[in-house]
């Protein structure tokens, strides 16, 4: 592509920035009246304000928490584990940001109802899912979401205001930005997705991570329909709609450089890994933009094809729903 080309990208934007908005949405009423009821357990007000509870049990009450999340099984002895904790629950900077995350989310209903809801979305595809018991917790930055089969921790530390003074350390700018209250279910949906979202693991092709991404993408959306893109992919809404103003020169750019079925990590990084804007393609490109292609992609198949979100998500084949998608830039 060349250098004209590249600067292109915003001017495009203000020609076609009110083009592009996306369709309103409900939810559905026989999904939403599937018998679910999640409390959410604040972990972090029993550790914190209980400061002459003993230790011991608070271990021996919570043994699932302590157990997957706390890893208990990584300490020598219990002792350990015990003299660690003992130091976060009197350390004054973390009784300051437990007190701030307090100040934020001393009331997380809209999470808990939020979070129901996506949970009866996924029981509605998948009846056999297990619905974890779900945590809160302040660990100092150290863990953001942490789920598995039993159990989800959420570290509400990691989602207060981009503008906190409180922000973690070893994030760039452009991810912390991300980690924001309206991001919160959208990354718990993308991290269960992971679950169901089957690839073939010998397929090393961009376009293989580009499906896989896309998947990933289509089944959030699929169970937070009215949640915005722009908290699902992490692009901002402007960012979106530059996308959109320019997914022919996107497309092209992949094309005309017989992307799709390179295998060298370095180079399918440039397209599908965390990065403040793919250079290759032009500086006001948003990183990660093959993902953002492969979402559309897996849009247009699921559409065309009519297959359902389950079958879409269990097709190891990303070259069969590239070429069965009908794919083409919108114009």
């Amino acid at each position: 592509m060349n250098q004209m080309l590249k600067y292109v990208f915003l001017f495009l934007l203000l020609i076609t920035a009110c083009k592009k908005q996306e369709k309103p949405c409900t939810l559905s009423d026989e999904i939403l009246m599937t018998p679910l009821n999640l409390e959410i357990e604040r972990m972090e007000i029993l550790f914190f304000d209980s400061v002459d509870q003993d230790l011991d049990l608070f271990l021996e009450d919570h043994g699932v928490f302590v157990r997957d999340f706390l890893q208990e099984s990584a300490y020598e002895n219990r002792d350990e584990l015990l003299e660690e904790l003992n130091y976060m629950r009197t350390d004054e900077s973390f009784q300051e940001l437990y007190g701030e995350v307090m100040t934020h989310f001393s009331d997380i209903s809209e999470i808990e109802r939020d979070l129901e809801n996506a949970f009866r979305y996924i029981k509605y595809y998948y009846p056999e899912f297990k619905v974890p018991r779900v945590y809160t917790f302040v660990s100092g930055f150290s863990s953001d979401i942490f789920i598995n089969e039993e159990i989800l921790v959420i570290g509400l530390d990691y989602f207060l205001p981009a503008s906190h003074r409180f922000q973690p350390t070893d994030l760039p700018q452009y991810i912390a930005e991300r980690y924001q209250k309206d991001y919160l279910v959208p990354n718990i949906v993308m991290a269960i997705s992971s679950r169901f979202n089957k690839s073939d693991l010998k397929d090393k092709t961009l376009l293989a991570e580009m499906i896989y991404y896309g998947k990933a993408y289509h089944f959030t959306k699929s169970i937070l329909p009215c949640v915005k893109d722009e908290y699902i992919i992490g692009y901002t809404n402007e960012e979106i709609m530059a996308c959109y103003a320019n997914e022919e020169m996107i497309w092209t750019h992949f094309i005309e450089n017989e992307l799709l079925f390179i295998t060298n990590p370095f180079d399918v990084r440039k397209y599908t890994g965390e990065a403040p804007f793919t250079d290759a393609i032009s500086p006001d490109a948003p990183g990660r933009i093959g993902r953002w292609l492969g979402w559309n992609i897996v849009d247009d198949y699921r559409f065309n094809k009519n297959v359902t979100l389950q079958e879409l998500m269990a097709d190891t084949d990303a070259d069969k729903i590239f070429r069965q998608s009908g794919y083409k830039p919108r114009l």
